[in-house]
């Protein structure tokens, strides 16, 4: 077993944070169910403007609501509209992650979804492992390598 990434929320801002709750990070449902996030599901939050890096437990808020709130110890780690990462783990095989294809979600401003990536790895005519980046993007400008991205 190994750990891959299973699903990614990439820049969602930050929309309120209440320290005095029980510790976890309240999303929009839609968004969770989208990229296969479950409700109490462990994972890690980058916080891009300030490089902190904590992990919780992952709670549905009202679906459509675009909400993202930081709860408990988590919110002191996060200003409202800061960018985060929010990122699950699955530990399995190789042939596990091939089949799952882990989906990331992109965020502007308004917590709307601005793109659509999905993760595929793959087995080439050698067997050797390759992957691909697929983005309902026309361009590349996330910087993905060549070799990757479709």
């Amino acid at each position: 077993m190994e750990k891959y990434v299973g699903a990614k929320l990439h820049g969602i801002r930050v929309t309120d944070a209440k320290l005095n709750y029980h510790g976890s990070i309240t999303i929009d449902a839609d968004f969770c169910r989208e990229v296969g996030l479950k409700p109490l599901e462990y994972v890690e939050i980058w916080n891009k403007m300030s490089g902190a890096r904590i992990s919780t437990y992952v709670l549905y808020g009202d679906p459509g609501s675009r909400c993202c709130i930081l709860n408990g110890a988590a919110a002191r780690t996060c200003q409202q509209g800061d960018e985060i990462i929010i990122a699950s783990s699955v530990f399995c095989e190789i042939d596990d992650i091939i089949e799952l294809k882990p989906r990331v979600l992109v965020f502007g401003e308004n917590n709307e979804i601005v793109d659509r990536i999905t993760y595929e790895v793959f087995r080439r005519a050698d067997n050797s492992l390759d992957m691909a980046v697929s983005s309902e993007l026309s361009d590349n400008s996330y910087g993905f390598p060549a070799s990757i991205s479709g």
